[in-house]
């Protein structure tokens, strides 16, 4: 016994029971209820000596709510983790989309952001667009129209667009004259043709009351307008003004 309370002091633990050996007597029966009645005696002391303070834990397993903390730590820095690589996935796709408009302006990502926005945004009709006079008030020049809608005029003076529009093409023939498309929508363009000069190059805007080229008037020029490449003739001029006919 003393062996086990030796060792009980040493890990400083309070014990809750002992195993007491006695001698025999041979004189007197074995009561039971004496052995139980010694051991009671013999914990409460021990436990009497090694005082209230002492306790028993096992620090092996956290407490409940530390352990909550540490698992809500780490579900927390795994969201943050996520979070900043969709950040910078974000970012890369950005600067890659910045890259390529920049370079590559008839890519495919660009093509396909193109047609989504040709989606959404409905283009105007052409009788939409309110024309233009194909030559400045000021030039001496006789216009008119064939019944086919084909606007001639032969002068010495700038040509304009009949809208606003930008430069599909330019061309020019064996005779030195300029051929100028412009597109006023995807299926509304006009062509210009007999040109001296051109102003702008493939791709620049043009403006309705800004010349599109000049003509020296050794040729003639013709303009004519179509819609998804069928030739309009549903207008009228007003002197060198063409207008949709109502």
């Amino acid at each position: 016994m003393n062996d086990e309370l030796e060792y009980a002091q040493m890990l400083e633990v309070p014990v809750s029971t002992v195993s007491v050996v006695k001698k025999k007597n041979l004189f007197k029966r074995k009561n039971a209820r004496d052995d139980e009645e010694l051991k009671e005696q013999v914990v409460d002391s021990v436990n009497e000596r090694l005082g209230d303070y002492v306790f028993a834990e096992d620090l092996s397993v956290p407490p409940k709510e530390e352990g909550k903390k540490a698992f809500a730590a780490t579900i927390s820095d795994r969201a943050g983790k996520i979070l900043v690589a969709e950040i910078v996935a974000a970012c890369l796709l950005a600067v890659g989309i910045f890259l390529t408009n920049v370079f590559m302006a008839n890519s495919v990502i660009n093509t396909f952001i193109k047609s989504l926005s040709a989606e959404t945004t409905a283009e105007a009709s052409y009788s939409e667009f309110q024309l233009v006079s194909v030559v400045s008030d000021l030039a001496d020049a006789e216009v008119s129209v064939s019944a086919e809608g084909v606007i001639t005029f032969t002068a010495d003076c700038c040509v304009y667009p009949v809208c606003d529009g930008t430069v599909a093409s330019v061309t020019q023939n064996t005779a030195g004259l300029y051929t100028v498309k412009v597109e006023h929508t995807s299926a509304f363009t006009s062509v210009i043709t007999g040109l001296s000069a051109v102003y702008y190059s493939q791709g620049e805007s043009v403006k309705g009351n800004i010349p599109v080229g000049y003509t020296d008037g050794s040729g003639e020029v013709s303009v004519s307008m179509y819609n998804g490449g069928e030739l309009l003739n549903c207008y009228t001029l007003s002197g060198a003004l063409p207008v949709w006919n109502s």
